[in-house]
C-alpha cells in the first residue's frame, strides 16, 4: 500500500507537496520500517528459531495433565504459544516506532525551528541581547540584494534596535494599557525613548535592577587596585551598561539643571578629576569609593524632588534643590575625594553657587523619562527576576519574545503588503457591561464586578492605579463606572472587547508604516510611543497607508432595529456600538435594514438593504453605502454565516480574517501580520498557492 494513495475521502486532493517534503516523507518511513524489520528480526524473530526447530524434534512426552493438543504432530500447539504473542508484537509495534520516530523527529525539527528558544524570564533576560537582532532579521523590511560592508552592518544593528526599542515599548505599553502590568513594572521594562544620551545602548531597566547597588558594594569592598573593581564590574555586562549610563545621565541632569557658568566648572573640575584618576587607574588611591552610598541616598532625594516639582518658577522649590545640590557637591569633594576641598573654594568666592537654576527641563516629558529611569537604576534593590508578576503578561512577553526565533517569511513594506479585512458577526451579544449589569446579583449573591476583582486581583489594582482613584466602599465604584465598565469588559465575551482586539492590527501598521518612511537611525532619539500621533505628513501617510491596507467590519444584523427600538437593552446596544465606531473611527458596522415601501396596488412591500455605516463627530453614525437585496438574506441558511454573507461586499484587500465575536487580538502578535500574510505569496508551495492559512489561538 502506497502513502501516496489518496482515497475519494481525502481532503487534500490536489494539494501541493515539493519535491524536498516528499523526499522527507519517504525516508522517514523507510527508516522506520528498516528499524521495524531489524528489531523484530534480531531481537524477536531470531533468538526463537533454535528453540522452536529443538522443541518440534524433541518429540511427544507423557503427561498427567490432560493435554491441549492431544493430536499435534511436532509439538506444533507449543510451538503455537510460543510464537502467537511474537506475532502479536511484530503486526501491532509499527505505531510503537512511530511514535519513537515522531517524537525524534519533531525534537530535532523543532530545536532547528528555535521552538521553545526562550520559556522562562530568566531566559528572557539572558537572551534578551539577541533579540533586536531577531527582530531585525524577520520583522524589518530587507534594503535589497545589495552587497554589505561591515559599517553598513553596522548601522543596520542600530537600525534594528532602535525599530525594536519602539516595537517593544508599544508592547509594553498596550500590556499597562490592558492593566497587566502596573506602573513600576512598566516602567522596569520600557526601553526609554531617550536613547543617544549615553555612550552605551539603554537596555530596559528589568535587566540592569540592582547592577548599582551591587556596583556600590564592589566599590566598598576594593581597597588596593583599579584593576579589581574594573574586573569586577566587567564580569556582568548588565553592570558595566548601568554604571556608564548612570554616570552619563547624571551629568546629563545636572548640566541642564545649571544656569551659570561657575555653577558648570564645579561639575567640570570634578569630571575632570574623576575621569584623569580613572584613566590614570589611582581612582582607588585617590577617591574614598566606600562614601558612594551616602552620594546615591542624595542623588535619590534630588531627582524625587524634581519628579514632584510642577512649577518651574516656585521659589520654595529652587530653594530645596539648590541646597541638595549644595551637599552634594559638598560630599563628594570633602569625603569622596581626597584632594578636592579646593574646588568649592576656588568658585564660591564670589557668588553662592547653585543659587540660579534652570527648571524649564522640568516639564520636558523626555527628560522626566530620564529622571525616573536613573532614580530606579539608583534604588531598585532587588532583583527583577519576577516582573513582571502577572502570569498572562509574563506569557506574551515570553511567547512573543520566543516568536522572534522561529522561522517565518521576512516582513515587506507595508506599502507593499497584501491588503486585508477582518469580519465579525454580531447578533445580540454583549457589547458592554452595564452599571446595571455589574452590580446585579446573581442567586449566590455574586455580581459580575465582584467576581471579576475577585478572579484578577492584580489587574484590578493595576486599573485603579491607572485611573488614579482609592474607593472607599461599593458604592463610591459608582462615580468612576465610565473607566470601571470596560476593564471588566474586556475580561468578558463582549463585542467591545473583540473590536479592541481587532484594532490593534491598525495600529500595528500605522508605527510600523512611520517605521518605513523614517530613517531611525538618524531621527532625533526625543522619541515616545505617543509621538507616532506628532509627525505632520509622515503620520498623515502613515493613517492613510493603513486605512488602504487594513479594513474591519462588524456584521451587525440588527443594528438598524436596535436604532429605532423602545426596549432600553436594545438602545443601549445601539449606543455602545455608535461608540465604538466614534473611538475607533476606521470601524465600520455592517447591518441589514428593512425598509416598508408602497407598491402600485396600494399596499407594502418590505424592501431589504445591506447597509454600511461609520461614525461621525461624538453622537452620530454616516451611511456610507446602501445595497439593495433580493429579499431577507438571513431566511436563507443559518443566521450567523448569512449576516457574514450579506457584509463581505463591504470588506476589501486580498485576504479576510473571520473572527467570531468572543476572540481577542495582541498588539505584538498584529505587528507579525504582514509576515503571515507573505505565506499566501510564498514560493515554496509552487503554482498551488495556498487559499487558506490557519493560525493558533490561545484559549
Amino acid at each position: 500500500m502506497f502513502f501516496t494513495y489518496q482515497p475519494k475521502l481525502y481532503v487534500a486532493r490536489g494539494m501541493y507537496e515539493d519535491t524536498c517534503s516528499l523526499l522527507k516523507y519517504t525516508t522517514f518511513w523507510i527508516l522506520l520500517l528498516i528499524c521495524k524489520l531489524a528489531f523484530s528480526y534480531y531481537v524477536e524473530i531470531s533468538p526463537l528459531v533454535g528453540p522452536t526447530r529443538t522443541i518440534m524434534f524433541l518429540g511427544r512426552g507423557k503427561y498427567i495433565w490432560h493435554e491441549f493438543f492431544p493430536y499435534l504432530q511436532h509439538n506444533l500447539g507449543v510451538v503455537f504459544t510460543i510464537w502467537a504473542p511474537i506475532v502479536m508484537v511484530y503486526l501491532m509495534d509499527t505505531q510503537i516506532w512511530y511514535a519513537i520516530f515522531s517524537t525524534i523527529c519533531g525534537g530535532v525539527n523543532g530545536a532547528f525551528s528555535r521552538l521553545g528558544e526562550i520559556r522562562t524570564l530568566g531566559m528572557l533576560r539572558s537572551r534578551f541581547e539577541a533579540i533586536p537582532t531577531a527582530f531585525g532579521k524577520h520583522l524589518v523590511p530587507g534594503h535589497g540584494s545589495q552587497p554589505k560592508r561591515r559599517e553598513r552592518e553596522k548601522e543596520d544593528k542600530n537600525l534594528h534596535i532602535d525599530k525594536f526599542s519602539d516595537i517593544w515599548n508599544a508592547f509594553i505599553i498596550s500590556l499597562r494599557d490592558e492593566d497587566l502590568i502596573n506602573n513600576r513594572e512598566r516602567d522596569l521594562l520600557i526601553v526609554p525613548s531617550s536613547a543617544g544620551d549615553t555612550s552605551v545602548f539603554q537596555w530596559p531597566p528589568f535587566l540592569l535592577a540592582s547592577k548599582i547597588p551591587m556596583a556600590l558594594d564592589m566599590a566598598k569592598s576594593v581597597k588596593k587596585r583599579d584593576e579589581e573593581l574594573r574586573k569586577r564590574i566587567n564580569q556582568d555586562p548588565y553592570t558595566f551598561y548601568a554604571v556608564i549610563e548612570c554616570y552619563e545621565t547624571l551629568l546629563n541632569i545636572l548640566y541642564s539643571l545649571m544656569a551659570e557658568t561657575s555653577d558648570k566648572k564645579v561639575v567640570d573640575r570634578i569630571r575632570e578629576s574623576l575621569e584623569d584618576s580613572i584613566e590614570r587607574q589611582s581612582l582607588v588611591r585617590e577617591f574614598r569609593l566606600d562614601e558612594l552610598p551616602q552620594l546615591s541616598a542624595k542623588f535619590d532625594k534630588l531627582l524625587t524632588l524634581l519628579l514632584k516639582t510642577e512649577e518651574e518658577h516656585d521659589t520654595t522649590i529652587k530653594t530645596q534643590i539648590a541646597n541638595l545640590l549644595q551637599d552634594t557637591m559638598e560630599i563628594i569633594t570633602q569625603d569622596i575625594m581626597k584632594n578636592g576641598q579646593g574646588i568649592l573654594k576656588d568658585e564660591n568666592r564670589d557668588n553662592q553657587l547653585f543659587a540660579n537654576l534652570n527648571l524649564d527641563s522640568i516639564k520636558d516629558e523626555a527628560w522626566r523619562e530620564k529622571c525616573v529611569r536613573l532614580q530606579l537604576l539608583l534604588t531598585t534593590k532587588e532583583s527583577a527576576i519576577y516582573v513582571p508578576t502577572n502570569l498572562e503578561a509574563r506569557r506574551r512577553i515570553t511567547f512573543f519574545a520566543n516568536s522572534l526565533f522561529m522561522k517565518m517569511p521576512r516582513a515587506p513594506q507595508v506599502r507593499s503588503m497584501m491588503s486585508f479585512s477582518v469580519l465579525t458577526p454580531y447578533f445580540k451579544e454583549e457589547v458592554l457591561f452595564s452599571t446595571e449589569d455589574l452590580h446585579k446579583k446573581n442567586e449566590d449573591g455574586i455580581s459580575i464586578l465582584f467576581y471579576l476583582r475577585k478572579i484578577y486581583p492584580d489587574e484590578w489594582k493595576n486599573c485603579l492605579e491607572r485611573i488614579k482613584f482609592v474607593p472607599k466602599d461599593e458604592e463610591s465604584l459608582k462615580s468612576r463606572m465610565d473607566e470601571i465598565s470596560p476593564w471588566a469588559s474586556y475580561r468578558g465575551q463582549t463585542l467591545t472587547r473583540t473590536v479592541r482586539g481587532m484594532m490593534y492590527y491598525r495600529r500595528a501598521l500605522e508605527i510600523q508604516c512611520i517605521q518605513d518612511k523614517i530613517d531611525i537611525a538618524k531621527l532625533d532619539r526625543q522619541r515616545t510611543t505617543t509621538s507616532y500621533q506628532e509627525g505632520g505628513n509622515i503620520v498623515d501617510m502613515a493613517l492613510a497607508i493603513a486605512d488602504i491596507k487594513f479594513t474591519y467590519v462588524v456584521s451587525c444584523q440588527v443594528y438598524g432595529m436596535q436604532k429605532v427600538s423602545k426596549n432600553l437593552k436594545d438602545k443601549a446596544c445601539y449606543l455602545n456600538i455608535l461608540n465604538l465606531m466614534i473611538m475607533y473611527p476606521s470601524l465600520r458596522i455592517a447591518y441589514i435594514d428593512e425598509v416598508e415601501a408602497p407598491t402600485k396596488n396600494g399596499t407594502t412591500e418590505k424592501t431589504y438593504y445591506s447597509v454600511l455605516v461609520k461614525g461621525v463627530g461624538e453622537k452620530y453614525d454616516e451611511e456610507i453605502y446602501r445595497i439593495k437585496l433580493p429579499g431577507k438574506p438571513t431566511d436563507i441558511g443559518e443566521g450567523k454565516p448569512e449576516n457574514q454573507n450579506h457584509a463581505i461586499i463591504f470588506t476589501r484587500g486580498e485576504a479576510l480574517q473571520a473572527i467570531d465575536m468572543n476572540q481577542d487580538n495582541y498588539l505584538e502578535e498584529a505587528f507579525k501580520m504582514r509576515n503571515v500574510l507573505e505565506e499566501f505569496g510564498s514560493d515554496k508551495y509552487g503554482k498551488s498557492k495556498p487559499t487558506i492559512l490557519g493560525l493558533r489561538e490561545h484559549i
